[in-house]
C-alpha cells in the first residue's frame, strides 16, 4: 500500500496530521501535508482512513500495490 498527497489540492489545514500523525506531517517549508511513513503494516487502518476521509479537499489517496 502507498499513500499519496496531491500537493496541488492540499491546503495545509492539518486535519490529516491531527488524526493520523504517524503517517502525516505538515511540511515546515511550504505548509502542506507530507507522508512520513513508509511501513504501513503498523499503522492503525481506521485512523488512516479517517484522515483520508477528513481531508476537506480530497487531496489524499490510498493506492494498493
Amino acid at each position: 500500500m502507498k499513500v499519496i498527497v496531491n500537493r496541488d489540492n492540499c491546503i495545509g489545514c492539518g486535519a490529516c496530521a491531527g488524526i493520523c500523525p504517524e503517517v502525516f506531517q505538515i511540511d515546515d517549508e511550504d505548509g502542506l501535508s507530507t507522508v512520513v511513513c513508509d511501513d504501513f503494516s503498523k499503522v492503525d487502518e481506521t485512523s488512516l482512513n479517517d484522515a483520508i476521509e477528513g481531508c476537506p479537499t480530497a487531496a489524499i489517496e490510498k493506492v494498493e500495490d
